[in-house]
């Protein structure tokens, strides 16, 4: 059966692909969850408005994103932690601690989207990126110093 994919699907194509795929996998799980249409003309046509609309959709957000990102690069966030013996801190600074000093400079980042693999348990600098939109990523400076 061909069908249309509305969405991205993993392993089968993106958005507005007319793809090949069994009757089964299309008719219990493609179509049911509206991930894909039956390729026909009028399919065809509404698949392209969709497409040009989401390629607008896209755009204005990563120009969004663009200003967030210009505004971000210049932000320094600076954090004065307790140190023990040998430049140990006790604790760590973590994705929700910079989220909170972004908020106190009127930024707003959802805490999972700040690019922090594991917190930071040492004295120095750090670059720490922030997932705006896919293909942009500002990086915050952060500054850890001793109390």
């Amino acid at each position: 059966m061909e069908i249309i994919l509305r969405a991205d699907v993993q392993h089968l194509g993106k958005l507005g692909e007319v793809v090949k795929v069994k009757d089964g996998y299309a008719r219990n799980f493609l179509l049911p969850k509206g991930l894909a249409y039956p390729a026909t003309e009028a399919n065809k046509k509404k698949i392209a408005y969709e497409g040009e609309r989401l390629a607008k959709q896209r755009a204005a957000e990563k120009t969004a994103a663009e200003t967030e990102a210009t505004r971000l690069a210049d932000v320094h966030l600076s954090f004065e932690v307790k140190v023990g013996e040998e430049e140990k801190l006790y604790g760590s600074v973590t994705a929700s601690d910079i989220q909170r000093k972004l908020e106190e400079l009127g930024i707003k980042v959802d805490k999972r989207k700040i690019d922090l693999p594991e917190p930071i348990r040492e004295l120095g600098e750090f670059k720490v990126g922030i997932k705006i939109h896919p293909e942009v990523r500002p990086e915050v400076r952060v500054t850890v110093v001793k109390e």
